[in-house]
């Protein structure tokens, strides 16, 4: 026999024997086993640069590259879910599962080869849980997300979502908390703790400044850079600080010229230096344009990703663009994660999580952050049996969240009329055939929605007086629901949505008029997912609901409401304005193309991705800070919400003596329900050459459920931030000298002093570093221009 072959059959007899060996068995290092710089060691800059790219989507669209066959054999363990990371199998690291979403687990329900269903609970939206303005019950709330998502397999939970309010036309504000980056840090930290207390990780997101779907790929997104820190960035501070994710996801949108996902100024001196954040930053799907610039900048999972840029990411550390250490560090953070997660720590997903104790919370999550607007006369709660008049489509087919990745597929959802029959009241039952034959028409000749884009709306069905008087007639009180639906993709225009349309103007006023010549009650139900216009129809009811858009239970949480099993409690977290033309940001709003001749939409098929720029002009006068500073009149203010019962706020105290400013009140109940009021504390920098808000809110407390009667005094602590501005010159938290005027109350505009505190001279409370600075001057509205 040659030598030669005798070598070759002895190799690959090796290879053999290697191969049928396992990996821990051959002296390889192994997850979970091995300390991370033996596994980091161990593996080689391709298997490196496919950990911190996903596995793509297998799907069809225009200018998206189909699934690598190598990648497309890779187990799907939870069908439907957002994402999937690269294993490394011969080191033993695992495949991660990312899922939406803000809204609950957004995964296929049904699978193939299984008599099993995967439907999940559709929790209330964000913007309702910020209505609460309860971290405890927000925290709970997450707990039950965390569990469902451990349960159907899910590592990472892509929210929450916490961009600011600016405009009521954004069209993800829905997914979002607040106009307030307080409100929106201490809700979303508490959802954090409540998702991960379950072990589960989430993706504090859309890092930052990402305030709109207009052109959201490639928008520029120019402002100051102390409206960014004071604005824009204070909330997902607050949220990194005191919830501590394992995961951030960047923006889409560029901040002052840079793509959010590209920016080592905004991903590692701000996120990590600055905050100290040590998980993974994950990019949003299909960000920014160069993967290597983005690995560079600190970014550590490209999603949904694909081979070519993991392929460009190794091209780039053989060319010396990209160092080993900034690729080593993001693989350290990409283990550390995996680690944390289910599947890191060998948990199995039981695939039956209980739906039942998650829609539970839910419901009652719903309940606690529904506003009441207005109750003139007693008109709600509703009396016990009352027959009703149920006007509006939402009635009869409710709207339990937005869509995109905001959505959630359900068993089913409870609606209004089905909630208040079983509650015990009835209707007209001609009016309910008319209602739901017609919405059932309406939905065949739509066809089947689009997956992932907003659905049409159903047109407001016409109504002639002749039908309302005859429904009207024996009737003890008319409840007319509105809807709203907006989500991912689109932002929503004033036109026939932010303002109502003529078929509910004329369906309001003719259902009003009709009811006060019988001397009945008109009960309004917003089942909306962000602010409309209110002031012009508001007189023709006597009650205002706000029920937002409150998951799969809806009807059964807002009859808990309109029948007083449950006292409303919430408080706007944003200002509602008297018309669009008041809002401080409808000047530039939404930007403007800066496509030049010839040139073509880029980003993926095209999508949300002409090259765009935006300015904000607004400064840091967004919502309250702006209404209240100009002295402009708000259709409700900042913080408000009414109840069943009255409350009194009495011995409001500022207690200086301690290491921090302590405001204390006693909150008693003066009416005759139960129920549960919020403490809001603002604080109001003095008066000088500075530009400042004339007060902003520094913390806030909801009390325990209250009997008539009771009492609770409620504590709340300031801390040294709550007195300072982001000085641009010195790159620094500073505390201006002179009188700051502490005031504590139940909402922006109705508030009592609590007292002042002085400073004597200026101190730099915490030194930051002088980045992501407008390139352009920035000119700021200020209450100069009044």
């Amino acid at each position: 026999m040659k030598p030669h072959l005798t070598l070759r059959r002895l190799l690959l007899a090796l290879c053999l024997f290697f191969l049928a060996v396992p990996a821990s068995a051959q002296g390889l290092p192994q997850f979970g086993e091995a300390p991370l710089d033996d596994l980091i060691g161990a593996m080689t800059t391709e298997e490196k640069a496919l950990l911190l790219v996903g596995l793509g989507l297998q799907i069809d669209l225009p200018g998206l590259p189909p699934l690598d066959p190598r990648d497309a054999a890779l187990p799907d363990p939870t069908p439907g879910a957002a994402g999937r990371t690269h294993p490394v199998e011969r080191l033993g690291v695992p495949l991660l599962v990312l899922s939406d979403g803000p809204a609950g687990v957004r995964i296929d329900p049904i699978r193939e080869d299984d008599d099993r269903t995967f439907y999940a609970t559709a929790f209330p939206v964000a913007t309702l849980l910020a209505s609460s303005w309860d971290a405890r019950l927000v925290e709970e709330v997450g707990a039950a997300f965390g569990r469902e998502a451990r349960d159907f397999g899910v590592d990472v939970l892509l929210a929450p979502g916490m961009n600011i309010h600016r405009s009521p036309l954004g069209g993800r504000n829905f997914e979002y908390y607040s106009e307030d980056p307080v409100l929106s840090g201490r809700i979303a930290a508490a959802f954090v703790r409540g998702v991960e207390g379950e072990g589960v990780g989430t993706s504090v997101k859309h890092f930052a400044a990402n305030n709109q779907e207009w052109n959201r790929m490639q928008l520029d997104t120019r402002l100051s850079e102390r409206a960014l820190r004071e604005i824009y960035l204070r909330g997902f501070e607050i949220a990194i600080r005191e919830g501590e994710p394992m995961t951030v996801m960047s923006a889409y949108n560029r901040i002052n010229g840079t793509y959010a996902s590209e920016s080592r100024d905004l991903l590692m001196t701000i996120l990590r230096d600055e905050w100290g954040f040590d998980g993974v930053v994950m990019t949003d799907w299909f960000a920014g344009s160069d993967p290597v610039a983005q690995v560079t900048a600190g970014t550590d999972l490209i999603m949904p990703g694909n081979r070519a840029q993991a392929a460009a990411i190794a091209e780039a550390i053989e060319s010396g663009r990209l160092s080993m250490a900034d690729l080593d560090a993001s693989v350290r953070r990409v283990l550390r994660l995996a680690l944390q997660t289910p599947v890191g720590r060998g948990v199995e997903p039981s695939g039956t999580p209980d739906i039942a104790a998650g829609r539970a919370v839910s419901r009652q999550a719903a309940t606690e952050g529904m506003v009441l607007l207005k109750n003139e006369g007693g008109a709600l709660p509703l009396a016990e049996g009352a027959r009703l008049a149920l006007f509006g489509n939402g009635g009869y087919r409710l709207i339990k969240g937005g869509t995109g990745s905001g959505d959630v597929n359900v068993s089913d959802v409870i609606e209004l009329d089905d909630a208040l029959r079983t509650a015990g009241y009835s209707f007209d039952a001609d009016l309910a055939r008319t209602y739901e034959n017609y919405i059932a028409q309406i939905l065949e000749e739509q066809g089947p929605p689009t997956p992932f884009f907003p659905a049409p709306p159903i047109p407001e069905k016409p109504l002639d007086i002749d039908e309302i008087t005859s429904v009207l007639d024996g009737a003890d009180a008319a409840v007319v629901v509105l809807t709203r639906s907006s989500g991912e993709i689109a932002d929503r225009v004033v036109a026939d949505d932010f303002d109502l349309t003529n078929e509910e103007q004329a369906m309001l006023r003719d259902v009003s008029s009709a009811a006060r010549a019988e001397g009945l009650p008109v009960v309004v139900v917003l089942n909306v997912g962000g602010v409309i216009e209110s002031a012009s129809w508001r007189p023709y009811a006597d009650a205002i609901l706000l029920a937002w858009q409150p998951g799969q239970d809806a009807g059964a949480a807002i009859t808990d409401v309109l029948s007083g099993a449950v006292t409303p409690s919430g408080k706007l977290p944003m200002t509602w304005p008297m018309t669009y033309t008041d809002v401080p940001a409808a000047e530039s709003w939404p930007g403007e193309l800066i496509l030049q001749e010839g040139e073509g939409p880029g980003g993926v098929v095209g999508m949300m991705a002409k090259p765009s720029q935006t300015t904000y002009t607004d400064g840091l006068f967004v919502g309250y800070r702006y209404y209240d500073a100009f002295g402009v009149e708000p259709a409700y203010p900042f913080g408000y919400g009414l109840s069943y019962t009255t409350f009194s706020l009495s011995d409001v105290a500022l207690d200086t003596s301690g290491v921090h400013p302590t405001v204390s009140v006693t909150v008693t109940n003066t009416g005759d329900a139960p129920g549960r009021e919020v403490v809001q504390v603002y604080v109001a920098l003095p008066n000088g050459q500075l530009v400042h808000p004339a007060r902003e809110l520094r913390t806030f407390a909801k009390t325990r459920l209250l009997q008539p009667g009771d009492a609770e005094t409620v504590r709340l602590a300031l801390a040294p931030r709550d007195f300072t501005y982001y000085d641009t010159e010195q790159a620094a938290w500073v505390t201006p000298s002179g009188s700051y005027t502490i005031t504590v109350g139940t909402s922006s505009r109705d508030l009592q002093k609590a007292g002042q505190v002085t400073v004597s001279e200026d101190r730099l409370v915490e030194k930051a570093t002088p980045v992501l600075r407008p390139q352009v001057k920035i000119t700021e509205r200020t209450p100069a221009d009044r």
